[in-house]
């Protein structure tokens, strides 16, 4: 019997944008099921903005081809370790576009842990970002392209934060679905 592929895309969906779910349908393609990972507990960046359960609520509201979870820790090696306790017969694919590719495979994650090691518990799915992701040639296997929709290059959370506080249009950016949630949280934060 063939081993389940689970996509995984992890993040801190602050908010969710129109490029999270093109990544989830891209990812629906390569994937037999979708899940949308949201960390407690982020490694490399403060959570402001909204809270955990308004992005959990953003990722309901916005779609239903794909799965919701938390999970404690924030690196991929330790959500796919995370979500094979419950999915031991599964195969991971972390669905990320290139800027998160070039974090993931750059981050210093201490004495005794490569990102090879780290590559033989999961796999990198890579949509273009503001270019094409070219892996090292070492890691061909384990790090694959994602073909995705062009067009999202401009869409980031961060953005969409920045715009918000800015009083710039920003409604574009984000699924119709989560417009007025996203237009209520983040106009009366005011964070980018």
């Amino acid at each position: 019997m063939r081993s389940k592929t689970i996509g995984v895309l992890a993040g801190a969906f602050n908010p969710l944008t129109r490029a999270h779910l093109a990544l989830i349908e891209a990812g629906l393609n390569v994937a037999d099921e979708v899940i949308c990972v949201v960390p407690r507990l982020y490694p490399h960046k403060e959570m402001e903005g909204a809270r955990l359960e308004e992005r959990l609520e953003m990722l309901r509201v916005a779609g239903e081809h794909y799965r919701v979870v938390t999970t404690r820790g924030g690196l991929f090696v330790e959500i796919a370790r995370e979500l094979r306790a419950t999915r031991p017969d599964a195969t991971f694919e972390f669905l990320c576009g290139r800027d998160a590719a070039e974090r993931v495979l750059k981050w210093n994650y201490g004495p005794g842990h490569s990102i090879e090691a780290m590559l033989r518990e999961f796999g990198l799915l890579v949509a273009a970002r503001q270019g094409e992701f070219v892996p090292p040639a070492h890691l061909t296997t384990r790090v694959r392209a994602l073909p995705i929709e062009g067009g999202y290059d401009d869409h980031s959370s961060t953005e969409v934060r920045r715009r918000v506080a800015a009083g710039e249009p920003w409604e574009h950016l984000v699924p119709e679905s989560t417009i007025e949630m996203v237009g209520r949280i983040y106009a009366a934060r005011s964070i980018v």
